[in-house]
């Protein structure tokens, strides 16, 4: 396996693209505090169901799961 290159990763996370589905994340992370379903320390996370692998993540349904089901369900990286 080839190591990481973290300067690559870097820049591929301040796209455009890929800073505006980290606010979504985090937008719908913070709807979730505010109705009590999650709260900081929890271990839990919200997963975004069937959503799309590119683009807008508005729209998607999410749910709250433990860290370890949100990771498990991940695609695997070569």
């Amino acid at each position: 396996m080839a190591k990481r290159n973290y300067a690559k990763e870097g820049r591929w996370q301040a796209t455009p693209e890929q800073v505006a589905r980290r606010v979504e994340r985090n937008r719908d992370r913070r709807a979730a505090i505010k109705k009590g379903l999650v709260k900081k320390g929890d271990g839990k996370e919200i997963d975004h169901i069937d959503a799309p692998r590119r683009g807008s993540l508005a729209g998607a349904k999410t749910r709250v799961v433990s860290r370890a089901v949100n990771r498990r369900k991940q695609p695997k990286r070569s």
